[in-house]
């Protein structure tokens, strides 16, 4: 008997899984069957000599539904030990994809890992190693997220081997290089070493000088040969047969020097592949430095996790290890010290700074409800928070994630150095045949013939070309990470940079998402102070979003606190409610006309055209005026669409409200296009319209709603407020929620892309250049032959050239964006500058503002000062900022401080 299990498309109820299970049992054979409509699954038991899967599914098809495979893909990321090209990371993809039931491979030079998507019922993980050692190479132990340590201790134990090979092979290759060359440059040296008088004693000290040599590079070798034998050569290969040929050639001349054949003394190649092979280690050497360096921003985050958690258990405080705590744990932070785990605080008041995670320089206040984030660090007071997350779901583990996985991808723009490295290294060992076949031909010498054979293999080297783009994009992700702007994929970073359109979700993206009071319009002799509270006692029963926007206005601008008596929402209209013995009429323009209250008719236009609400109050019966609501735009979100359009970007807002609504918050931002009452559903199909207008674009949005857009789009942008399902749709993620860091995602792929083009410039126009030469092309025209000790070293330097170029990414700054607090540097000597919130009480026209802002601009230390008559405060920044003279300054001016925020 076999059991297998099918997905059952087009079932709508639970009378259509009964009918399919019910065709499924009328075949012969057929053991038992069962639907489950919730998971849309057939689960079936046969006997395999008299019915087939294909034949359930037929079943089933004549049911009038769909039965397919149910086969969940498993991804693998396997380090993978023993790559030193572009040849070999192509030769373990093509043996990876000849395995049955592998999907999808993905093999990074730079980050030496193979991502794997594979079927696990048609092939074991075991069986995909297997491919990967038969192909010539090491699958390592396969990383979870808490062994990045002993990945990285394995990195330095590479680098201190390389090292310690490298002064292995320079302390016996110097000599051998002094002793071969010392006669020819005139250098002295021993009588007992002279060649001419001594040709066979001078053979076995060279002899004895390269073995030890050869013995440091015995991987080239072991790793050349293996990969020839494999049919897959790579770099190694191109070194060993170089080499070899010069050692075996040698060896040949020391034969004849000891059978009397005195003349081969000048035919003597140890010292160059000698030289070679140390110059090569030497390459070797600074390449895996350099490669670790591409992931320091990876280490980074990795480090900023607490190693332990203070934890509360039955009233006692215990300190555990991070990996134990669980879900539901109450842990307790103290100042200074780091938040452990994600979770919400239960007790305490606090500021955290969570610039290592949002890149937000400024601390955040938190207290009770509040979220609070792994490896954020608390500031100023203690806490007790109750975890949410643990592990990998933890915000910090989130994010290291979608940084290992963009860096592990690869952009399409690899594709063709991939192409190109496949078929790199066998095309250059017949060049390098071919060369020295011709050169014999035409009566050059073999010694002739094999320095052009050895220097043609050495300086043909793949390298550059395959880390090339995988370093590029490490180094970018990386530092697109440190800003807390999160690029999931090598596609998506190469996409950003050809955008042309974005468009913009306006709710929770361009705008706040929560309303917010803008003004208050008063008449008929009523106090805006008095009014605003009337309205927040009567708002204090409801539930409505725009009375929790008053509610708050009020509790910030008046000490005054009432309590309503009675209160009656009336649906569509407004609520009525009796504060201090007054009755409280609040609510639109029909709520007045049922009580037969005149309204400021123009006044409340004035306010919808610039996309505010605005809701009249009445007091006792009388028109007291008009308290305007609006969800207010972030104060990016200006800045970062100008900044766009600077860029030659098109602008697009795309909103389910009216369109009057939303060309008034155009009109605020700057916003090419609108795209207004689309409905949720169609926002997908607006962008699509857009796309076949022939324009790469981009979505940015935060809500459920968005996901679908946010998939169509070339690429999709969430912002890191927003929804799970937004940020999962999405192909970049906004960390900090500031829309200043769309422009510096684009930046960003503009530069990691320019880079890229470079890397892979110089890497194929030193090939082109390189192996020319080293095949004799200048000395055909009367120039020099290129010394094969000299390939080795242009070869090993345009490896680490590439390299370094990548890491010149690390230098970007985003010229639109907050630097992070972790890249900021502190001038000591410069103090601090911060903001400080003045609520003024008095102020009543323009003269009042130019009064009060000419006042505070006099302030020793005040760098700026933003007076708002309808807000009735001050936004005051500068250095030593003192309330006392704030206050004195103000009252001196005429008016009075009520309050004072920050």
């Amino acid at each position: 008997m076999q059991t297998t299990k099918l997905r059952i498309n087009g079932m709508t109820c639970a009378a259509c899984a009964q009918a399919s299970e019910r065709a499924v049992k009328k075949l012969p054979g057929i053991a038992d069957a069962s639907v489950n409509f919730s998971t849309e699954k057939l689960s079936v038991t046969y006997d395999e000599g008299a019915v087939d899967v294909n034949a359930i599914k037929a079943a089933v098809s004549k049911a009038g539904y769909e039965a397919v495979d149910d086969v969940v893909d498993k991804q693998v990321v396997i380090p993978v030990g023993g790559m030193t090209c572009a040849s070999c990371s192509a030769a373990i993809e093509r043996a990876l994809k000849k395995v049955s039931g592998v999907k999808n491979v993905s093999v990074n030079l730079a980050t030496e890992r193979a991502s794997i998507t594979y079927d696990p019922d048609a092939v074991r993980l075991s069986e995909i190693k297997q491919a990967i050692t038969n192909a010539g190479y090491r699958p390592l132990a396969i990383e979870s997220g808490a062994s990045v340590d002993a990945h990285k201790e394995e990195k330095e134990r590479e680098i201190k081997t390389l090292k310690a090979k490298f002064a292995v092979s320079a302390a016996f290759a110097v000599p051998l290089f002094y002793v071969a060359m010392g006669a020819m440059l005139g250098w002295p040296l021993p009588s007992f070493m002279n060649a001419m008088n001594y040709p066979l004693r001078y053979a076995l000290i060279e002899i004895a000088l390269v073995i030890p040599v050869l013995a440091a590079g015995y991987r080239f070798y072991l790793v050349g040969f293996r990969a020839i034998i494999h049919r897959a050569p790579n770099m190694d290969s191109l070194i060993a047969m170089g080499t070899s040929a010069a050692v075996i050639y040698s060896l040949y001349g020391a034969v004849s020097i000891a059978n009397g054949n005195f003349k081969m003394v000048e035919s003597l190649y140890f010292e160059t592949a000698g030289i070679i092979i140390t110059l090569i280690l030497l390459g070797k050497t600074l390449e895996a430095i350099s490669k670790g360096k591409t992931s320091e921003s990876i280490k980074k985050l990795m480090g900023l996790q607490p190693k332990t958690a203070t934890v509360i258990q039955n009233g006692a405080e215990i300190e555990i290890p991070i990996e134990e705590v669980e879900v539901g744990d109450a842990v307790m932070v103290r100042p200074g010290e780091k938040i452990p785990v994600d979770g919400d605080i239960v007790s305490g008041r606090t500021s955290i700074d969570e610039s290592m995670i949002t890149g937000e320089s400024m601390p955040v206040e938190k207290g009770p409800g509040d979220r609070v984030i792994g490896a954020s660090i608390n500031k100023n007071g203690s806490i007790t928070f109750r975890v949410s997350k643990v592990g990998a779901d933890t915000v910090l583990s989130r994010i290291i994630k979608l940084v290992e996985d963009a860096q592990g991808s690869k952009a399409p723009i690899a594709a063709m150095a991939d192409i190109v490295s496949g078929y790199f290294v066998p095309i250059v060992f017949v060049i390098a045949i071919a060369s020295a076949g011709l050169w014999l031909f035409f009566g050059a010498s073999v010694v002739f013939a094999l320095t052009v054979f050895v220097a043609i293999l050495t300086i043909a080297c793949p390298c550059a070309l395959g880390l090339a783009t995988p370093t590029a994009i490490m180094v970018g992700t990386g530092k697109g990470a440190e800003y807390g702007v999160l690029i999931k994929s090598g596609e998506a970073l190469e996409t950003a940079h050809t955008i042309k359109t974005i468009v913009f979700d306006k709710t929770g993206t361009i705008t706040k998402g929560q309303p917010e009071m803008t003004d208050i319009h008063t008449e008929n002799g009523f106090e805006e102070t008095e009014i605003l509270a009337l309205a927040a006692a009567a708002e204090r029963g409801s539930e409505h979003p725009l009375g929790e926007s008053i509610v708050k206005a009020a509790d910030a601008r008046t000490d005054k606190r009432y309590q309503a008596a009675a209160f009656e929402a009336i649906p569509g209209h407004g609520i009525k409610a009796t504060v201090e013995g007054k009755e409280i009429l609040l609510g639109n323009v029909k709520h007045m006309d049922v009580n037969r209250i005149t309204v400021n008719a123009s006044m409340a236009d004035a306010y919808a055209e610039e996309g505010k609400t605005p809701m009249h109050i009445a007091i006792n019966g009388s028109y007291a005026g008009i308290i305007a609501v609006a969800d207010v735009v972030k104060e990016s979100s200006a800045r970062a669409i100008k900044a766009l359009r600077d860029m030659g970007i098109e602008t697009i807002m795309i909103t389910g409200d009216s369109r009057k609504t939303a060309e008034a918050i155009a009109r605020q931002v700057g916003i090419d296009r609108v795209l207004a009452e689309v409905l949720p559903q169609d926002k997908a199909a607006e962008v699509a319209k857009i796309q076949k207008e022939g324009k790469r674009v981009a979505m940015v949005g935060d809500g459920i709603n968005d996901a679908p857009a946010l998939a169509q789009a070339d690429v999709g942008i969430a912002i890191g407020s927003g929804t799970d399902v937004a940020m999962e749709s999405a192909s970049i993620v906004l960390m900090r929620s500031d829309l200043m860091d769309v422009p510096t995602a684009i930046k960003l792929s503009k530069s990691v892309i320019r880079n890229i083009k470079q890397n892979l410039f110089w890497a194929f126009a030193y090939n082109v250049l390189g192996i020319p030469i080293a095949a004799g092309l200048l000395h055909i025209f009367g120039g020099p032959l290129l010394n094969p000790i000299f390939a080795a070293i242009a070869m090993s330097l345009s490896s680490v050239s590439v390299l370094t170029n990548a890491l010149r990414l690390k230098r970007f700054k985003p010229a639109f964006a907050v630097v992070p607090a972790s890249a900021q540097k502190k001038d000591e000597t410069k103090p601090a500058s911060a903001k400080k919130m003045l609520m003024i009480e008095g102020m009543s026209c323009g003269h009042c503002t130019m009064k009060v802002e000419s006042a505070l601009s006099d302030v020793p230390g005040v760098e700026s000062v933003d007076v708002n008559l309808s807000r009735q405060s001050a936004l005051v920044q500068g250095s030593n900022l003192n309330d006392v003279v704030l206050t004195h300054v103000v009252t001196t001016a005429g008016y009075r401080v009520s309050r004072i925020i920050g």
